[in-house]
């Protein structure tokens, strides 16, 4: 990576091969071009070139490592959420600045928008806050905070969803932070160390603007004195927020263990949406995030979304009707789920401190019994899986095979899960209503549970009527025997399998639904290759985890 220290002008090239062109948005201390990459044969390519000023006593060693650094993390980031970050091709420091060249985005940035087009309805901003949630949590999930978040770093696309841009700019120089102070934390702004609860700082900072047309703390003339302000100066109430008020300020609070936790940030801004059903919103792929948002999890799998793809080479299908917001759909715990968790009570373990309210997610009710239990009759066996038991079994026999450990999720319950695995995805709805899977990275199995309070009265019915036609939609499904009327841990419960067509190979799910009583009902879905359905380790995994599952807080 060339350094050099020459003056860059719009008539020259960046580090000689990128022509600068028009000004996107300017924010303190950082100004983005549209551009154009000039290749050695003189062909042109288009790219967006953006230029953070650095500390005047930034040493050259230093610049190259802030350089590495956010080429590294864009690498990490555009693996956990594809589609959604920019993919950074180049960065280099050139006239006391770091210059970032990502790929060419199809869309302006938010500040860009709110700039020209005033404030925005509190629908509309909910709705980008949703799809910005998805990407924290997905990067939060692995320890990394963005810390640099701002409306300049997020781009509305006209088709598909939105792009985020800046991670790794953190912790790249000693400033507190390199752009943008007027939306930086309090923690940020006394150069404290930071973790998740800044960005969500940030977002409540963005959710601000966007309704208010302005960011809660103005930019004055030095960042220094903007810092400052952000630190010890009161909110200004937001006087256009409506519903999205409690949210807003819950954010905005200064003290960082204060601040709503993601979960209820999701939650918050789904009800929004839920509430103004014919809000006008900028796009027609942000309609469909609003319409999912209203409509999560009925049954055990969803009456509008058919199997899909995910995850790896040959991976699972599942239907289910989710807010995926395009990203690994996620709450609190999205991708970061460790063995032996603490109970519903207890923060997260991506969630320090900081990032914990005084609200804490509903978990899933203690069950009760079904009063109209199915016969008691031995369960019909899943193919290549051990018959699984019709009530909790004993200690002795939950022993967990080597490397397996029990995970307690946030939600209520639990499950033991092979060494190395974690959540991946996770969506919630209305209603307590959610969806987790865990896998590994590598590993093209997973495990899906979902919990729903709008359950009918018989199982079968529910794979047959709510489940199926929705999977046929996908290519190659075709449905394994019968579905199956069983029970499960004392519980009314239904199997069914099937197969499905993905990325040139075959996928096999088998999916054992439960009624609780009262509409409530969790499922399990285990979906692994077709060709290593009778293998050993996966016979161990599905039988693992249909003796080990515990519905409820009292997990």
């Amino acid at each position: 990576m060339a350094m050099v220290k020459t003056h860059v002008s719009t008539h020259e090239l960046v580090a000689g091969r990128y022509r600068l062109l028009d000004v996107v948005h300017r924010e303190t201390n950082r100004v983005s071009w549209y551009g154009e990459y000039v290749e050695d044969t003189g062909a042109v390519r288009p790219c967006l070139v953006t230029a953070i000023e650095l500390p005047p006593d930034q040493c050259e060693e230093k610049a190259r490592q802030a350089a590495d650094r956010v080429l590294g993390m864009s690498e990490t980031m555009a693996r956990l959420c594809p589609g959604r970050i920019a993919a950074v091709v180049d960065a280099v420091e050139e006239a006391g600045s770091l210059w970032t060249v990502t790929e060419w985005i199809d869309g302006p940035p938010l500040g860009q928008l709110i700039a020209q087009k005033g404030a925005f309805s509190p629908a509309r901003a909910a709705a980008i806050g949703l799809q910005l949630l998805d990407v924290l949590e997905a990067a939060h999930s692995e320890g990394i905070t963005h810390g640099e978040l701002s409306p300049g770093q997020v781009f509305l696309r006209s088709q598909g969803p939105l792009v985020l841009t800046g991670f790794g700019l953190a912790g790249a120089t000693l400033a507190p932070r390199m752009a943008a102070p007027s939306y930086a934390s309090p923690e940020q702004a006394r150069d404290e160390r930071i973790g998740p609860a800044a960005d969500l700082w940030a977002l409540g900072a963005i959710l601000y603007t966007m309704v208010e047309g302005r960011p809660p703390y103005r930019d004055r003339d030095r960042p220094e004195a903007t810092l400052k302000g952000v630190d010890r100066l009161p909110l200004r109430a937001p006087l256009r927020a409506g519903p999205l008020a409690p949210t807003v300020q819950g954010l905005l609070r200064k003290d960082s263990r204060e601040r709503l936790t993601r979960t209820v940030v999701r939650q918050s801004l789904t009800q929004v949406l839920d509430d103004d059903p014919h809000a006008a919103l900028p796009t027609p792929r942000l309609r469909r995030v609003r319409d999912a948002a209203r409509h999560v999890g009925p049954q055990w799998s969803g009456r509008a979304m058919a199997a899909g793809t995910a995850l790896a080479v040959v991976t699972v299908a599942f239907a289910a009707l989710v807010v995926t917001h395009q990203l690994p759909d996620a709450d609190d715990t999205s991708a970061g789920g460790t063995q032996a968790r603490p109970s519903a009570s207890a923060p997260a373990p991506d969630e320090d401190a900081g990032d914990r309210g005084a609200t804490t997610p509903t978990p899933a009710p203690t069950p009760a019994p079904s009063s109209a239990a199915a016969s008691p009759a031995a369960p019909a066996r899943p193919s290549a899986s051990a018959s699984p038991p019709d009530a909790p079994p004993s200690a002795a026999a939950t022993a967990l095979p080597k490397g397996y450990s029990v995970y307690r999720a946030p939600e209520g319950f639990s499950v033991a899960l092979p060494a190395g695995w974690k959540r991946l995805e996770t969506a919630r709805g209305a209603d307590h209503a959610f969806r987790v899977t865990f896998g590994a990275s590598g590993d093209p199995r997973t495990l899906a549970v979902t919990y729903s309070e709008s359950a009918g009265p018989d199982p079968v019915a529910v794979w047959r009527d709510d489940v199926e036609p929705n999977l046929r939609k996908a290519d190659g499904f075709r449905r394994i025997g019968a579905i199956r009327a069983t029970t499960y841990q004392g519980y009314k419960a239904a199997d069914m399998e099937w197969v499905f067509d993905v990325d040139g190979g075959q996928g096999r799910t088998f999916g054992r639904g439960f009624l609780l009583g009262g509409h409530r009902s969790f499922s399990l879905r285990w979906t692994t290759p077709a060709g290593e359905w009778d293998s050993k380790a996966d016979r161990q995994a599905l039988d693992t985890f249909l003796k080990t599952f515990r519905p409820g807080s009292a997990a």
